[in-house]
């Protein structure tokens, strides 16, 4: 039997997918599907682009959202979730103390926000395997 596991490069791999997939569906720079595609149905400015091709565009965010949202739900659970949301809120605020992002920054807020959102994902996409290097035991789901 092949045993399952994950390096570091594999980890980072998830981390970045996860960064691609929160940075293309919104960002503070106006260069995202929302910026693309939703805001000129809310009143905003129209882009030109295929209307077939936004859509494919968010059927395929829709779906992985999915995947990661899920896996991250499956992999952390809720308490595990809760305390990844709470890292991330003491990380921002360790910046925020230390004047390395500024509160005031909506822009710099929102990047770091952005980031520890992918982190979040990334690292619940990777914990079933990083936790079986760990403790050498196995997450299941149970199928009835």
């Amino acid at each position: 039997m092949q045993r399952e596991s994950i390096s570091f490069a594999g980890v980072a791999l998830r981390v970045v997918a996860a960064l691609l997939l929160v940075y293309g569906t919104w960002n503070p720079f106006g260069v995202s599907f929302y910026d693309w595609a939703l805001e000129p149905l809310l009143g905003g400015p129209p882009t030109e682009g295929p209307v077939a091709a936004k859509f494919l565009v968010g059927v395929v965010l829709i779906a992985a959202w999915a995947v990661f949202l899920t896996a991250t739900r499956r992999s952390l659970g809720l308490w595990g979730a809760m305390l990844a949301v709470a890292l991330t809120g003491g990380v921002i605020w360790l910046l925020i103390s230390y004047d390395l992002v500024s509160a005031r920054s909506s822009r710099g807020m929102a990047n770091v926000a952005l980031i520890c959102l992918a982190l979040c994902l990334g690292v619940g996409l990777s914990w079933s395997f990083v936790s079986r290097r760990i403790s050498g035991q196995i997450d299941t789901d149970v199928v009835e």
